[in-house]
């Protein structure tokens, strides 16, 4: 039975089969781009570090949905996952992790400073908080075009003790930019728990100080995702000004490589664990009969081969020239 007359749907309920298996095949290209990319770090193929945001899938999936090819993104240095969903080539992105010259960036920003101006990314940040601004100033410039772009800007629950996250909740604010901030609140800053940086767990709270609606959201809900973004991003781009969307969510490795996690809690990490995004959007379109677990083992073989090829491209790839090392410095 449909609504009845009066009755409004959320705008999950709205998407059809084929839309609900394209969230689940971007989540799951995401944690199988992740997992690739962790064996090939072990393996010492590239370098540095990475952040890896495994069990973070829902909140960039159902954020890019309901976005336009032209809006605006500001992500955090654990961005693979959101580049992805954004639609920037797996080939450029494993070629930009292993410093190859058909990176998205030739190489040269690696994991932490990805971008594609032609999807929308504006940057990858490795210093936290920093895309705070740039994702205002982005929202600002649309709103004094007229072009009715939004900008999304990307930060973790310890940015939200910075004065860039206040600088920017304020501008926005008064000058009713069309911006939404995401809170990917994973509970940990690095290696500490947020209560012991932060006198509440709900970072939507600030909201009120900046005259703006503060949402928290189940981050490992792609559809309460998906219905929360389009209606932050409706009102950005309806003159509304901004919101502060909080998904609550958590990763499934430590900070980064270098961290094996050790002070989390096992009752906590085996509670989340156990509401994994992609296994509760499999059981929710198994429970449509819109998937079986044949279906779903297509898929992933699909999904795998795809992200094994283009990782041996990668590997095939030439190194950026030394001719370019100077160029792309200055604007």
């Amino acid at each position: 039975m449909g609504p009845m007359e009066g009755e409004c749907c959320k705008p999950s309920e709205m998407l059809d089969q084929e839309a609900l298996l394209g969230l689940y095949r971007t989540m799951l290209l995401i944690r199988e781009f992740e997992d690739e990319v962790y064996r090939l770090f072990l393996q010492g193929v590239i370098a540095g570090t990475i952040h890896l945001a495994r069990g973070q899938e829902a909140i960039s999936a159902g954020i890019m949905a309901a976005l336009r090819p032209d809006d605006y993104v500001t992500i955090t240095y654990r961005g693979h996952g959101h580049c992805i969903a954004r639609g920037v080539s797996l080939d450029k992105m494993f070629g930009e992790l292993m410093g190859r010259g058909t990176g998205v960036c030739k190489g040269k920003g690696g994991s932490m400073h990805i971008k594609d101006f032609r999807k929308g990314v504006i940057g990858c940040f490795a210093i936290v908080g920093a895309g705070l601004p740039f994702g205002v100033g982005a929202g600002l410039s649309a709103k004094l075009r007229g072009s009715g772009q939004v900008s999304v800007v990307f930060f973790g629950d310890g940015a939200a003790n910075i004065g860039e996250f206040h600088e920017a909740l304020n501008i926005a604010a008064v000058y009713r930019v069309p911006v939404v901030f995401v809170c990917e609140n994973n509970l940990y800053g690095e290696y500490t728990r947020i209560n012991r940086t932060t006198p509440f767990e709900d970072i939507a709270r600030r909201a009120d100080a900046y005259a703006m609606p503060g949402v928290i959201v189940d981050g490992n809900n792609v559809l309460d995702v998906y219905d929360a973004a389009v209606e932050a991003v409706g009102r950005a781009r309806s003159g509304g000004g901004p919101t502060l969307l909080e998904c609550k969510t958590y990763r499934h490795y430590g900070h980064s490589r270098a961290d094996p996690a050790k002070y989390r809690p096992e009752e906590e990490v085996r509670a989340w664990m156990e509401r994994d995004p992609l296994k509760r959007l499999l059981s929710y379109l198994i429970g449509k009969g819109f998937l079986d677990e044949r279906g779903a083992e297509r898929i992933l073989e699909e999904v795998r081969t795809a992200v094994k090829e283009a990782s041996a491209r990668a590997l095939q790839a030439p190194w950026p020239d030394i001719s370019e090392i100077e160029k792309d410095v200055y604007a």
